[in-house]
């Protein structure tokens, strides 16, 4: 897994010089995944674009999986969550309507080296970023079972699928997430099925992969605030794309321009700004699926900060 990486925001917005000093704000733990499309919504504050008025943000990068896995420990006050995350950390964290990441009708995508099926892949050996990303959960409910995985680092999974082979077990599959969507036929790989797309037929409703949620126990004046600095983050950037991209180039893993600003607007658009009704509908039939495939153990309703 990718290490842990801290950058610590200490710049005054521009246009409040009287901003107030350092000591008297509220420090708050801020973690999102380094990559293009978290790197440009969060841009604007962790740059100063955004005054954070009585708040400083220290931001805090690790891979998705991670910053699942440290949300059960309550590590991070804000922390981007896999939808699949939340489910095992809701009872310490609530959501936030901006700063989410959903694909209408596109996903994660699994990848091989040759064309298999469904039934194929229901046992033949699968790589994938994480057992709590909502990916890992879309897969399961296309296979109809858990799959027969290997964990690999989200960024090292074409390379896996096309040496056949990761830590010297056996991998015929890869389930791509982040810039991968992208760039897997530069290695010379196969879509087996785009589970974005898959879940749309079947539902009608787009795939929400991505949430941002922050610890209860901050209460509803501070869940309102944050809340309301991420959207202005995100309405920054994108009232700012070619600043805010060169920003984010420095986390896209060698992406050209053009696939940055594609991979950009796939996970960065209305939806971000705010979770509309159809996506928090399927974020209610996620971890309803999940909870019947028995993915769970109970039932999780999700359950946004008021204000935000």
């Amino acid at each position: 897994m990718i290490a842990s990486v801290v950058m610590t925001t200490r710049s005054r917005s521009w246009n409040n010089p009287n901003d107030l000093d350092l000591q008297t704000k509220m420090e708050l733990t801020l973690a999102h995944s380094p990559d293009a499309d978290d790197a440009f919504m969060f841009y604007a504050l962790a740059t100063g674009k955004v005054n954070p008025g009585t708040y400083h943000f220290s931001h805090f990068l690790a891979d998705i999986e991670t910053l699942n896995r440290a949300a059960a420990e309550g590590r991070y006050d804000v922390t981007a969550l896999s939808v699949f995350g939340y489910a095992f950390v809701a009872d310490k964290y609530v959501l936030l309507e901006s700063g989410g990441s959903i694909g209408d009708g596109y996903g994660p995508i699994v990848v091989g080296r040759d064309q298999l099926l469904c039934e194929d892949l229901r046992i033949r050996p699968i790589a994938v970023p994480g057992t709590r990303t909502t990916a890992f959960l879309a897969l399961s409910l296309w296979l109809g079972s858990a799959p027969n995985y290997i964990e690999v680092p989200f960024d090292r999974i074409l390379e896996a699928v096309r040496q056949g082979q990761w830590a010297g077990q056996p991998v015929d599959a890869g389930l791509i997430i982040h810039e991968g969507q992208l760039s897997y036929e530069d290695e010379g790989l196969l879509a087996l099925v785009d589970l974005g797309n898959w879940w749309k037929k079947q539902t009608g409703l787009p795939l929400p992969l991505g949430v941002n949620a922050i610890r209860r126990s901050l209460g509803p004046r501070v869940h309102a605030d944050v809340a309301e600095l991420l959207r202005q983050s995100v309405l920054y950037a994108r009232e700012h794309p070619e600043e805010a991209l060169s920003y984010a180039a420095q986390f896209g893993r060698g992406l050209s321009r053009e696939r940055l600003r594609r991979f950009v607007d796939m996970y960065v658009n209305d939806s971000t700004v705010r979770i509309p009704p159809e996506a928090r509908k399927a974020i209610e039939l996620l971890l309803s699926e999940a909870a019947k495939a028995r993915l769970i153990e109970q039932l999780v309703q999700p359950e946004f900060a008021q204000g935000s």
